[in-house]
């Protein structure tokens, strides 16, 4: 379109969509079907690199405790734990977290919730 062209008419377009509050923050979620992209959850995936660090460091040896990492850290031991758990996550949801692809029902707080330690029980809770 140059300057001298007219103004086309007005188009409305309809999209339907909700808004839902996700962690504390709103987000618009499309209905079924719809194609949509998400951008990747990096406060899952910074947890999931802690977790995957701390299993190292105290698997390293170099840490006796979860309590002498977590007072090295600076954070409770029992959120360490809860973190430290990630790390029994099945690969698949992982790697669909990593790559952005996980439900909109999987963010932080509810990973950090309890889950069945078995791979194949997982993807029901996770979607």
């Amino acid at each position: 379109m140059t300057r001298g062209d007219a103004i086309p008419e007005t188009m409305t377009l309809h999209v339907p969509f909700r808004v839902v509050k996700r962690g504390g923050r709103k987000e618009m979620q499309l209905p079924d079907g719809a194609a949509q992209t998400r951008p990747r959850d990096n406060t899952l995936v910074k947890a999931l690199a802690r977790a995957f660090r701390w299993k190292r460091m105290l698997e390293s040896d170099e840490f006796a405790t979860i309590a002498e990492l977590a007072e090295r850290e600076g954070i409770a031991p029992s959120y360490m734990t809860r973190v430290l758990r990630l790390t029994l996550l099945a690969p698949d949801i992982v790697e669909a977290i990593l790559d952005g692809r996980q439900g909109s029902e999987v963010s932080l707080t509810r990973v950090l919730e309890p889950f069945p330690l078995e791979w194949e029980d997982q993807p029901v809770l996770f979607g």
